[in-house]
């Protein structure tokens, strides 16, 4: 008996049943990958291959087909000397060197006091950018004040770099009144407004569809503003890496997106977030410029930047620039490494630390000394720590952040509801009567109507 019901039907003759011959099939596995070094193992990366002299300078509206080379090699200008060689040299002044140095020195002592204080309990949270300072430092310098920026959390330099007080950034992690974000924000989730650098995001990669867009309104107004944004290796596996890229690929804005490789998401090595062998490779299926750059190399990321920003002003759209460099500490302080990765690590990464690189060039040419720097070194360690307590003047968590109560009234309207005066009121004790409870109501044009929950 067919029990089939007559409303679905028989198998399509065409259906294919049973198992299909295969020439040579290879095993079925699921491909897992993992860190090429776990804890236990000894590290041992082979240097970079890629010599400053390797990869031409092209024009900055040169075809995107012209660079694809520039998206799997590497750009660098600084070798293993210190000596700059190479078409990408950017000519930087001696000053502009010992500028971007004290830079990058002020993030890394930055970073140490902060970590410091966290670990005696004055502060609750902290993300360092040790060993990543150049990405941020070298890629602010090349925007104009007028171009907007919006950075991942790993970048206290660029900030510093965009004009935002060192004591600003402390408050704003300790969440005191000194906090510019009201203490509204997560620490770390810098925002400097006069600086147009856009709030940093909890949930990483949703300023990389915000940036494009930002980008676009610049091109709709026909303004020459550029737009530089930020997110890490793990963040380009997320959906907004792919939703920037084709918004950018269709209408080409002004705008500079960013991967900074720095190996490790939290606990997951980069080999989860690409089967590539590049993350600026995949900028080619966009039809758009990538650029892979020695990420700890300051001539190189300023050149590949200054490059980059030209091309937008100059209405070439938008480039994908690959940072590749090191997270040489944990990925925040709630965060212990040594369970994921192997110990040495940061020491052996053919990429060098940044600071140390652009010292060493510096010496080379002879605009710095070893004493320069041990002196420099010295007066920024207690610039940081003279910060910090400037900055718990304004509030710690121990003795109260110095917030007025009535501050979660503030920065919602421009002009407060009756509702929301009564509350303020009563929260400031300025009425004992008890209030009446109203049901908000928001005026529209036609006529009042009641707040929806």
């Amino acid at each position: 008996m067919d029990d089939s019901s007559k409303l679905v039907g028989k198998a399509h003759p065409g259906a294919r049943t049973g198992s299909v011959p295969l020439k040579d099939p290879l095993p079925m596995v699921l491909r897992v990958p993992t860190a090429p070094y776990r804890p236990g193992d000894s590290p041992s990366f082979v240097a970079f291959s890629h010599q400053p002299d390797d990869l031409p300078r092209p024009d900055t509206l040169a075809s995107y087909e012209s660079l694809r080379e520039h998206a799997i090699g590497l750009i660098r200008v600084l070798d293993a000397d210190g000596s700059a060689r190479g078409d990408w040299q950017p000519q930087l002044s001696p000053q502009q060197l010992r500028s971007g140095l004290e830079m990058m020195l002020r993030a890394r002592h930055l970073d140490v006091r902060m970590i410091a204080m966290q670990r005696q309990g004055r502060l609750s949270f902290y993300v360092s950018s040790k060993g990543e300072e150049a990405a941020a430092v070298a890629g602010a310098a090349a925007y104009l004040h007028g171009d907007v920026l919006f950075p991942s959390y790993r970048q206290p330099g660029l900030f510093l770099v965009r004009g935002m007080p060192m004591v600003t950034i402390i408050c704003q992690s300790i969440g005191n009144v000194g906090d510019n974000t009201g203490g509204r924000q997560m620490p770390v989730h810098y925002s400097w407004r006069a600086g147009n650098v856009v709030s940093i995001s909890s949930p990483v990669g949703t300023q990389f569809p915000q940036a494009v867009g930002a980008a676009m309104a610049f091109a709709y107004r026909g303004e020459r503003h550029v737009v530089g944004t930020w997110i890490g290796d793990g963040t380009a596996a997320q959906g907004d890496f792919h939703y920037a890229l084709n918004f950018a690929s269709v209408f080409r804005p002004p705008c500079v997106l960013h991967v900074v490789d720095n190996q490790w998401a939290i606990s997951t090595h980069r080999s989860i977030a690409t089967g590539g062998a590049t993350f600026a490779a995949r900028a080619d299926a966009y039809r758009l410029p990538g650029l892979r750059v020695d990420g700890n190399d300051y001539l190189a990321v300023y050149a590949a930047e200054a490059w980059a920003v030209e091309r937008a002003r100059r209405g070439g759209g938008t480039t994908l620039i690959e940072l590749v460099t090191y997270r040489r500490d944990a990925h925040s302080t709630s965060d212990d490494p040594s369970q994921y990765r192997a110990a040495g690590e940061p020491d052996c990464w053919p990429g060098g630390d940044p600071i140390e690189r652009l010292k060493q060039h510096l010496i080379v040419i002879g605009e710095w000394s070893e004493e320069s720097h041990q002196s420099l070194n010295a007066a920024l360690e207690q610039e940081a720590a003279a910060t910090f307590q400037m900055a718990e003047s304004f509030g710690t968590n121990a003795t109260g952040l110095g917030h007025a109560s009535d501050a979660l009234f503030h920065d919602v309207y421009r002009e407060m509801p009756p509702h929301l005066q009564a509350q303020r009121a009563e929260a400031l004790g300025e009425t004992d009567a008890p209030q009446k409870e109203e049901p908000a109501i928001l005026r529209f044009v036609e006529g009042p109507r009641r707040a929806a929950g």
